[in-house]
């Protein structure tokens, strides 16, 4: 298995849990993160090698993680596993997972690559590398099939851990919160990258919400290894004790907010799993930004908004997302409170279509592989 960043760490260690109940003697190794560690994954490479985002920002490991996928294409050509599952990194996985099929191993792709969003040409390469594509959305493995590539919709795990209806006072008193407080949670992203380009912007918009709303407390879960990056980031915001910052927890902070500002990404499925309003916003290099621009095929970049077909939450990215206008966007969720109930009977209606016995579905399909 080869997993990028926690997201991927995080599909696949729920993956896991279901392959072990199914086969007891499971033996995995390759490339993982603590969630699939913690489950008795043999992490070969770490994770964190993969853990890059955009085109100009990945230049500097780009000989690394070459190196690597080339080490491990040759370690696993040798000693051939059973089965081959790629957990998202497309950018990663495609190189690797095309040789291993031609091998004769059998290959899954965990979550397709989002081809209807910006990435039509990846599904050349993914036909190419993929025996199976076990997909997160609905709408997807008819379009994969239109195009050859097997596929199936097996639900997103996340839906199944999530529960329907969170409760917000136990990940509160979790946290050390009130419940009468207005609590804003901050997310500035999972990789390093992210921590420089939009942890400061993001403490700079909650500076200005502080200013101008008495009584708010910001709360930010830092993934362990970018702990410090915040915390410098977050000492010249000068929020004093209104910040929090914890360690991990990510699910506990959504759960417990009142709206969140949030990088675009897979956490923004999962503010939505909760039934958060959100601020999605994002800065990459301008170069990155040209590149995606140009194949954009939708005008939404957060997958709420992707999901729902419609821009139920703002997006501000690049140049207009500056901390005046992110903090405007924030403060508008808390003075709505009836939009807000509006939002939640949205997401708790996106919550129960993607809401699946999505291990099971999954081991099945992956199952059938290895046998045909």
């Amino acid at each position: 298995m080869v997993a990028g960043e926690p997201s991927g760490d995080l599909l696949a260690g729920l993956l896991l849990d279901g392959m072990k109940r199914r086969w007891t003697s499971l033996q995995t190794c390759g490339i993982g993160g603590p969630q699939m560690i913690r489950r008795g994954f043999d992490a070969w490479w770490p994770q964190d090698l993969l853990a890059v985002r955009g085109y100009v920002e990945v230049l500097p490991r780009l000989w690394k993680i070459l190196m690597t996928r080339r080490a491990l294409r040759r370690r696993l050509l040798a000693d051939p596993p059973d089965a081959f599952i790629g957990v998202d990194a497309p950018d990663f996985n495609f190189g690797l997972e095309a040789p291993l099929k031609a091998a004769g191993i059998p290959v899954v792709h965990y979550v397709s690559p989002s081809f209807w969003a910006w990435r039509a040409h990846k599904l050349v390469q993914l036909k190419r590398s993929a025996d199976l594509v076990l997909c997160v959305f609905p709408f997807e493995p008819d379009l994969l099939r239109e195009k050859g590539i097997d596929a199936v919709f097996v639900g997103h795990p996340l839906a199944n851990v999530i529960p329907l209806e969170p409760d917000r006072a136990g990940a509160r008193a979790a946290l050390g919160l009130s419940l009468d407080e207005t609590v804003v949670a901050i997310l500035p992203g999972s990789r390093a990258a992210e921590i420089r380009h939009l942890a400061a912007l993001f403490f700079a918009a909650a500076k200005i919400v502080g200013e101008r709303r008495s009584g708010v407390r910001f709360v930010v879960p830092a993934i362990p290894s970018l702990l410090e990056a915040i915390r410098a980031a977050a000492a010249a915001s000068a929020l004093g004790d209104r910040l929090l910052i914890v360690s991990g927890q990510s699910h506990t902070v959504l759960e417990a907010c009142d709206v969140t500002l949030i990088a675009s990404g897979t956490a923004t499925l999962e503010a939505a799993l909760y039934k958060r309003p959100m601020v999605i916003a994002y800065r990459i290099p301008w170069l990155s930004m040209l590149i995606m621009r140009g194949s954009n095929l939708q005008p939404w970049i957060g997958l709420p908004n992707i999901l729902c077909r419609e821009f139920v939450v703002p997006e501000i990215l690049q140049d207009a997302a500056t901390p005046e206008a992110l903090a405007r966007a924030v403060l508008d969720w808390l003075d709505r409170p009836q939009d807000v109930a509006a939002l939640e009977q949205r997401f708790l209606a996106l919550h129960e279509t993607l809401k699946r016995d999505s291990l099971k579905l999954a081991v099945d399909a992956i199952e059938k592989i290895i046998h045909r």
